[in-house]
């Protein structure tokens, strides 16, 4: 059952190696990859959580505001990018006993409406994996789109 620490494992700073497909909704359409890096914080005694992801080669920052409902029992992550400086919908969910972390929301790509869904896996110490999946047919199919791998920064 998730709870408001579930997220503590992403605090503190991060690279972050990127590979998102061109077209979001196009598995054949080729991948870019990227570097990056992430630094995140605690809120709400855990409750919260707000990261920053920094693109250095490409210009742009994108942050990351989670909020835990203790009510529900459940996440909202909310995404915006310096690119737009808009706050897009969020995808909600939890992480199960597997320790694997699912959300799902509904937003637009190119026109269309499509089902989100972020996965959050490969959690440890030093590493941690998100993904992010488009279905434009209400969740029979997905396209994953982006895939973030995070390791802790080598310390000297």
């Amino acid at each position: 059952m998730s709870g408001p620490h579930d997220f503590d494992f992403l605090h503190g700073d991060w690279d972050v190696r990127n590979r998102r497909l061109v077209d979001f909704l196009d598995d054949r359409g080729g991948w870019e990859e990227f570097p990056a890096t992430g630094r995140c914080w605690s809120l709400f005694d855990g409750a919260a959580n707000v990261d920053e992801l920094t693109v250095p080669g490409q210009g742009w920052k994108g942050l990351t505001l989670r909020l835990f409902d203790p009510e529900a029992r459940v996440w909202s992550l909310n995404w915006s990018s310096s690119r737009s400086g808009k706050l897009f919908p969020p995808v909600t969910g939890a992480f199960g006993s597997d320790g694997r972390g699912v959300f799902h929301g509904d937003d637009t790509y190119g026109g269309k409406d499509v089902r989100v869904r972020f996965v959050w896996s490969g959690i440890s110490a030093g590493t941690a994996r998100w993904e992010q999946a488009f279905s434009v047919d209400g969740g029979n199919t997905w396209v994953t789109n982006w895939v973030m791998e995070f390791t802790r920064p080598a310390t000297s």
